[in-house]
């Protein structure tokens, strides 16, 4: 048996209907992190709200593997006004543990709205309320230790597979 890379293996190409909205992260192995994620998980595009990521850093910079540079990307000013207009044709989720979410592994993909919004809150305060209002629905990962919450990098790459496992699933229906 031998090791291979993923240039050896034929995964096959997908784009995944998915736009990640982050509500003030600031860590930069963070970001760095979740533009890799959204390279491996091809999603549409991530949404810097509240804080400008530093592109520049060293530390993100080497995280992304330079995948901060083939991810779309753009920073709002208005998160919420931009949710209030993608909420016609999108289901916003958040990432947020709450007395109304759902486990990650019962998310369902709707037919009517085809696009998908996932938010992910601030490493120390999680989402904001707001965000959360505006949310169709509150979506979490079960943990079965003693912290309560977990790097915001490893539950995206958590959230975005169970997300994309269900969308793969519902297109080969």
């Amino acid at each position: 048996m031998e090791q291979l890379s993923h240039f050896d293996q034929k995964f096959s190409k997908e784009k995944f209907p998915i736009t990640l909205v982050l509500d003030n992260i600031t860590g930069e192995a963070n970001i760095g992190s979740i533009f890799r994620l959204a390279d491996a998980f091809s999603v549409e595009k991530i949404i810097f709200s509240g804080i400008e990521p530093n592109l520049s850093s060293r530390r993100l910079q080497k995280t992304s593997r330079n995948t901060h540079k083939t991810i779309k990307y753009e920073l709002t000013e208005d998160a919420i006004d931009f949710l209030k207009s993608a909420k016609t044709n999108s289901e916003i989720f958040s990432l947020e543990i709450t007395s109304g979410s759902i486990p990650i592994e019962d998310f369902e993909y709707s037919e009517d709205k085809r696009e998908i919004i996932l938010i992910l809150g601030n490493e120390a305060s999680g989402i904001n309320k707001d965000f959360l209002d505006i949310s169709d629905k509150h979506l979490h990962i079960n943990m079965f230790g003693q912290n309560s919450s977990m790097n915001v990098a490893q539950a995206t790459g958590i959230a975005l597979y169970e997300i994309s496992k269900t969308i793969s699933a519902f297109d080969k229906k």
